[in-house]
């Protein structure tokens, strides 16, 4: 099997080229970004177990026989044979969390230090400073829900990626560190005259009440929960909940919520107003923003295919934001 290289943060990890890649973003394929690990997992099943627990990969000697100095949520060191032939992926606990198990589409905040299986050489550390990786969602057949699998919140893991013809066998030490939420989690900000009135459901989807009169010629922007996260920053890429409603229709365009799933676009690439409204905005936030058409797709005739002309209102959840790389 050939292994092709992936660098991510500094790291250079391998994915099987053989494989097609997984479509989530590149913090999510940091550990194998391919559709399988090929490790057994616990079951020893010919195909995608239906959960975490049972999807995990098997733990091994090279996986266990791992020596580990450093604290839980920084980087650490470890100590393992060198030279090892390592034939299939591996992962061990090396200490388990007293936090709730990961449940199979959880979003998980995770750290890890590298190290190349022949030299001991550090590979690279990721994850532990506030703002250097996205949350991952782990899923039974994502690779990273394999290598992860069904482990609790605070649990330090041992994973090995098996060598290669040209390449050594990797060691990796990961830190689960929290599960997030899909809903913004920010303290209550009392609302802004004029704005329009949202409510939320039991799950925290979104709904708006568009006010009478016109719609705003300039861009508005009402924080309607406080989040204590990171802050987003320019360049960010921001994994985030959307409601989308035109000013003039009151009708919803566009939502991730009726989508299935938060999203992040690199580098934050959306209109200009809706980027206005993320920055400087904290991780765990709720944001309301009303764009005019010059912030958004564009002045002109009112257009329902490509929202020429409309005003936009949307309430954002800021889960998550991720600083671009150093150069």
């Amino acid at each position: 099997m050939y292994w092709s290289p992936l660098k991510i943060r500094g790291i250079t990890v391998r994915t099987r080229s053989l494989i097609a890649l997984s479509t989530l973003t590149a913090a999510t394929l940091l550990l194998a970004g391919c559709s399988g690990t090929d490790g057994k997992t616990g079951d020893d099943a010919e195909g995608t177990a239906a959960d975490l627990c049972s999807a995990a990969v098997d733990s091994g000697t090279a996986s266990e026989e791992v020596d580990v100095e450093g604290d839980f949520g920084a980087a650490s060191t470890a100590t393992f044979e060198l030279g090892q032939q390592v034939d299939e992926a591996q992962r061990s606990v090396l200490s388990e969390g007293d936090g709730d198990p990961i449940a199979d589409g959880d979003y998980v905040s995770y750290a890890l230090s590298a190290f190349d299986g022949d030299s001991g050489e550090r590979l690279g550390d990721a994850g532990y400073t506030e703002g250097e990786l996205l949350p991952a969602q782990l899923t039974a057949d994502a690779p990273l829900g394999q290598l992860i699998g069904c482990a609790s919140v605070g649990s330090r893991l041992s994973i090995v990626f098996p060598t290669t013809d040209d390449a050594a066998a990797q060691f990796y030490i990961l830190d689960v560190l929290d599960v997030v939420p899909t809903a913004a989690w920010g303290e209550e900000q009392a609302p802004v005259d004029g704005m329009p009135a949202v409510t939320l459901d039991d799950e925290g989807v979104p709904s708006v009440e568009i006010p009478e009169g016109d719609a705003p010629t300039e861009l508005q922007i009402s924080v309607l929960k406080e989040g204590d996260g990171v802050a987003v920053e320019d360049g960010d890429t921001t994994l985030l909940q959307y409601h989308g409603v035109g000013w003039e229709s009151g009708e919803v365009f566009d939502s991730s919520w009726a989508n299935g799933a938060p999203i992040s676009s690199e580098g934050n690439g959306y209109v200009p107003g809706f980027v206005e409204a993320l920055a400087g905005q904290k991780a765990g936030s709720q944001v309301l923003v009303v764009i005019p058409p010059a912030l958004g797709y564009g002045e002109g005739e009112i257009n329902d295919e490509d929202l020429t002309g409309q005003t936009l209102v949307f309430v954002i959840d800021i889960l998550a934001t991720m600083h671009p790389a150093a150069a």
